[in-house]
C-alpha cells in the first residue's frame, strides 16, 4: 500500500516524527527558517498533510498549489498565518493547538509583568555591564509593587483567565474587556470586573494583551491609545506583535508617555540587536517563548500529529478552525 505524503516546514520532537513515519511518507524541511515560499510551494503540490509553524504564511497561492491537501496542522495556538476561509472553501481542514499552552503563556505574561515592574532584567544588564558601583539607597533604582495595582486584561479567554488567577494571588485589582462579558458567576470566581475598552485603557496600571491578531486588532494599540493610558502604566504583550504599532510604542516609551513595556512578540520576528526597542531601558524583551516549556512543547507536538491524522482521515481535528 502506498503511503500518503506529509510535509513539515520544520522538524518536530523525535516521538512525533516516529509516529508520523509509521503512517506516512514524511519529508522535513531542513534549510532556512522560515521556509522560503518558493520551496514550500513546490513541496506541497502532492502532499495530503502539511505541518507548519506560526511564521509560515499559508496563503491562497500556496493552497491553490496543493492539489491533494486535506489538512493543515499548525504547531501553534494562533492561526492568523493561514488563510482559513480559503482553506475551508477548498475543503482543507485546519488544526491548531490552543489549550495546552494556556498555563505556560500565562506564567510568562506574569513573569514579564514582575520583571518590568521590579526592573529585574534592567538590573541584570547593570551588573553585566559593570555599572553597579555602589549599594543603592532609599531613592535609587526603585521598582513598583504589584499589590493593589489595577491589571487590565484585554481578552479574558483561556490565557487571560489563567493570568487573572495569578494576579489575584498577588492582591491585584483586575478589570477586563472582551467583545462580550463573561458570566457573573465566572467573574466572581476569577475576581474580575468587566469594563469598556477605553475604561480599561485609562484605569489600568498594567495592561496585558490576550486577543488574536485580526483586521480589528491590527495596530489597535497605537499613539492614540498610549496617550489615554496612565503615564505610570505598563504594557504586556504575549499575544501577537502586530496588535501593537511598534513605531508608536517606541515613541511613547522614549517620550515617557507610558512607563514601560514587556514583550514576547513583535511585528516582525526575529528582531535584531539593533532594533530600537533594544535601546530602551524600561522594556523587557523575550524571544517569543510563550509556549516554550518542555512539557508544553511536547503536548503541542502530540496534538499537532493527532490533528494531522484526523484530517487525513477526513475527520475534524481535535482543535479545528471553521471546518
Amino acid at each position: 500500500m502506498v503511503k500518503k505524503r506529509v510535509f513539515l516546514t520544520r522538524t518536530l520532537h523525535d516521538f512525533a516524527l516516529k509516529e508520523l513515519k509509521k503512517r506516512y511518507e514524511v519529508e522535513i524541511h531542513s534549510g532556512k527558517i522560515p521556509i522560503p515560499k518558493s520551496i514550500l510551494r513546490s513541496k506541497i503540490v502532492n502532499v495530503e498533510g502539511l505541518i507548519c509553524f506560526p511564521y509560515d504564511k499559508i496563503d491562497r497561492d500556496l493552497i491553490d498549489n496543493a492539489k491533494n491537501l486535506k489538512i493543515i496542522s499548525t504547531y501553534s495556538v494562533g492561526f492568523d498565518h493561514i488563510d482559513t476561509k480559503y482553506a475551508k472553501k477548498k475543503k482543507i481542514r485546519v488544526g491548531y493547538t490552543p489549550e495546552v499552552l494556556t498555563d505556560a503563556t500565562a506564567d510568562l505574561a506574569f513573569s514579564l509583568m514582575l520583571d518590568v515592574l521590579r526592573r529585574v532584567s534592567e538590573g541584570d544588564r547593570i551588573i553585566r555591564d559593570g555599572k553597579w558601583n555602589q549599594i543603592y539607597g532609599a531613592y535609587d533604582y526603585v521598582g513598583t509593587d504589584l499589590q493593589g495595582m489595577t491589571l487590565g486584561i484585554f481578552g479574558l479567554g483561556r490565557i487571560g483567565s489563567a493570568l487573572a488567577k495569578r494576579a489575584k494571588s498577588f492582591d491585584m485589582k483586575i478589570i477586563y474587556h472582551n467583545r462580550k462579558p463573561i458570566s457573573k458567576n465566572k467573574e466572581e470566581v476569577l475576581g474580575v470586573k468587566y469594563v469598556t475598552f477605553l475604561k480599561m485603557i485609562s484605569s489600568s496600571d498594567v495592561i496585558s494583551i490576550h486577543v488574536p491578531h485580526t483586521k480589528e486588532t491590527n495596530h489597535m494599540f497605537n499613539m492614540k491609545i498610549f496617550k489615554k493610558m496612565k503615564k505610570s502604566g505598563f504594557l504586556i504583550n504575549t499575544a501577537r506583535g502586530k496588535i501593537i504599532n511598534e513605531k508608536d510604542l517606541i515613541e511613547a516609551l522614549n517620550k515617557k508617555i507610558i512607563a514601560g513595556a514587556a514583550l514576547d512578540v513583535y511585528e516582525s520576528e526575529p528582531i535584531s540587536k539593533n532594533h530600537p526597542l533594544t535601546k530602551i531601558q524600561n522594556v523587557v524583551l523575550a524571544p517569543h517563548i510563550g509556549s516554550s516549556t518542555k512539557e508544553t512543547r511536547e503536548k503541542m507536538a502530540e496534538i499537532t500529529v493527532k490533528n494531522l491524522n484526523l484530517g487525513i482521515e477526513g475527520k475534524s481535528p481535535i482543535y479545528s478552525v471553521g471546518y
